[in-house]
């Protein structure tokens, strides 16, 4: 019977061992993840996006050439950009579970197949709208606006009705019609 007690002694310790190795690999790969951040600059370089490894924005660098642009552009830009690099976190993270943990892992295939869940691939590139006439906004005091333009007919006055004279309106106060 002591041979059985060692055995599963042995046994014990054995898995004791494999599930420290394995949760030091697994702290090895979050660690490694922990300071990953991915970048993505959109093509005319005007807008630049940096996330962490959570897929949370951390920088965002619009450049003063961006100014020309439609508001509306722009933070669809933004928008397409941060989704464009959410989408790279599970390559990141298949990348860091083959150099730490294996991906023969059933575990690692889990979380693998949730990160590309939670950040999938980024949409296809739109084709940018047309861009809008250019609108000259003007600030300033407003004897500066220029006249509005004159109108072919200008409108008549209206004439002021005439009140009908009554026989009271001959005398006044004063004894009499100012005009006899």
């Amino acid at each position: 019977m002591p041979d059985n007690v060692d055995a599963s002694e042995r046994m014990v310790d054995n898995w004791t061992k494999q599930i420290q190795e394995t949760a030091a690999r697994y702290q090895a790969m979050a660690a490694r993840m922990q300071g990953q951040t991915v970048t993505e600059r959109s093509k005319d370089n005007t807008i630049e996006v940096t996330i962490d490894s959570k897929g949370l924005l951390t920088n965002l660098v619009i450049s003063e050439a961006a100014s020309g642009k439609r508001m509306a552009e722009v933070s669809s830009q933004v928008m397409r950009l941060v989704q464009l690099a959410q989408s790279r976190i599970p390559e990141l993270l298949q990348a860091a579970m083959a150099e730490t943990v294996g991906t023969t892992d059933e575990t690692a295939n889990r979380v693998i197949a949730e990160a590309q869940s939670t950040f999938p691939e980024a949409p296809p590139e739109e084709n940018p709208a047309p861009p809008e006439p250019l609108r000259h906004h003007r600030f300033g005091p407003e004897e500066e606006e220029p006249p509005p333009p004159a109108q072919a007919n200008p409108p008549q006055p209206k004439p002021i009705p005439r009140r009908r004279r009554t026989q009271d309106d001959d005398d006044d106060e004063f004894g009499g019609s100012i005009l006899s």
